[in-house]
């Protein structure tokens, strides 16, 4: 039986109540039909001859929502922020590596203007010179307090000051370098554009300011003296800053003092003190702080007591206890010689000396 008001045969098929409604799913809303590329025309206007059913509506305008206009602003300024930091980089690229340049060196004698001082016992010796305060060996050699530059880490500035203070052990200090024995712990350290120069200075010596053997490092001619003591006296400086973009430049500024015997003397022979003042420029671009090698650009020695008249090119042949400096200068300098030096000697200060 229907409800109130329904027909006595029931409500009618697809209304409400009624029987199944297969097109219920099928709705079309008011945006939906507004949104319709195909618009049936009117009975007025179908009257027309020819008249097609329908009409193609064109497409509706569409702008830019604002989320959209936003999105794209967004990445429009994310695109320029990185354009913009790429081009003021704190950090600016270095400047390509060039060839490095050979190593120029000055070995400078001195010349004692008295009899060398010596003593038995080499503590007296330090003892009463200005080296009584100098610390031993490696120690000597003091690390300054590092902060980072503009274009180098303070990691990259310590790794420069590392190495050149190992160069300068190497050079130095090492008892089988100073007696002539080996070059190896130097030539390890040394940037391998520099190898075959370094070689050729011990291949062929040469008192031109290039390939001298003493302007790379420290040795004794071991026919003539040896350690008397291996607590060597050292005091300098390093410091540490940047030559250009690319470059690291580390300048080594240290005085060495040795105790010396004659070649093969005993203990009981009478020592005497030899000084060194060196002055070293090292240059480290990347690979070099990656390699921990370093350039020598720059080396600056004094060296005494020795005659004037010793060459001091390949080895150091010092004046020892009780030896006078004979008369007479460094060697000529030939004016007319292409790319030969000025041969240099100095006077040995006698504060310098020891007060024995």
């Amino acid at each position: 039986m229907g409800g109130p008001g329904d027909p006595p045969e029931g409500p009618p098929e697809g209304a409400p109540g009624g029987g199944e409604d297969e097109y219920r799913s099928v709705v079309f809303d008011e945006s939906f039909i507004r949104a319709a590329r195909l618009q049936e025309f009117s009975a007025q206007e179908r009257l027309t001859d020819h008249a097609p059913a329908v009409r193609h509506l064109p497409p509706p305008r569409r702008g830019f929502s604002k989320q959209a206009l936003i999105l794209v602003v967004l990445i429009a300024l994310a695109f320029g922020t990185a354009i913009y930091m790429g081009v003021r980089h704190p950090y600016a690229t270095p400047a390509a590596a060039g060839p490095t340049e050979p190593l120029r060196m000055t070995v400078i004698p001195l010349s004692p203007q008295a009899a060398v001082p010596g003593a038995e016992n080499p503590e007296k010796l330090y003892a009463a010179s200005p080296a009584a305060r100098f610390r031993i060996g490696a120690e000597g050699i003091t690390m300054p307090a590092t902060r980072r530059t503009q274009h180098f880490s303070d990691s990259q500035v310590v790794t420069a000051l590392t190495t050149a203070k190992d160069y300068l052990v190497a050079s130095a200090l090492d008892p089988e370098v100073l007696d002539g024995s080996t070059v190896q712990p130097v030539r390890r350290l040394l940037d391998s554009e520099q190898l075959d120069q370094f070689q050729q200075s011990f291949d062929h010596p040469a008192a031109d300011g290039r390939h001298a053997p003493t302007g790379w490092l420290v040795r004794f001619d071991p026919s003539r003296a040896q350690l008397a003591d291996t607590d060597i006296r050292v005091q300098g400086t390093l410091q540490a800053a940047e030559f250009d973009s690319g470059t690291l430049e580390v300048v080594a500024d240290h005085t060495y003092v040795y105790a010396l015997r004659p070649a093969g003397a005993d203990k009981t022979a009478e020592a005497s003190l030899f000084t060194v003042r060196r002055e070293l420029h090292f240059r480290f671009d990347e690979n070099d702080l990656r390699t921990r090698q370093a350039a020598l650009a720059v080396s600056y020695v004094q060296a005494g007591p020795l005659a004037c008249a010793e060459d001091a090119t390949n080895h150091l042949r010092p004046l020892l206890a009780g030896r006078t400096a004979k008369a007479g200068g460094p060697a000529g300098t030939d004016p007319y010689a292409n790319g030969g030096t000025t041969a240099l000697c100095g006077s040995l200060a006698q504060s310098a000396q020891p007060k024995v």
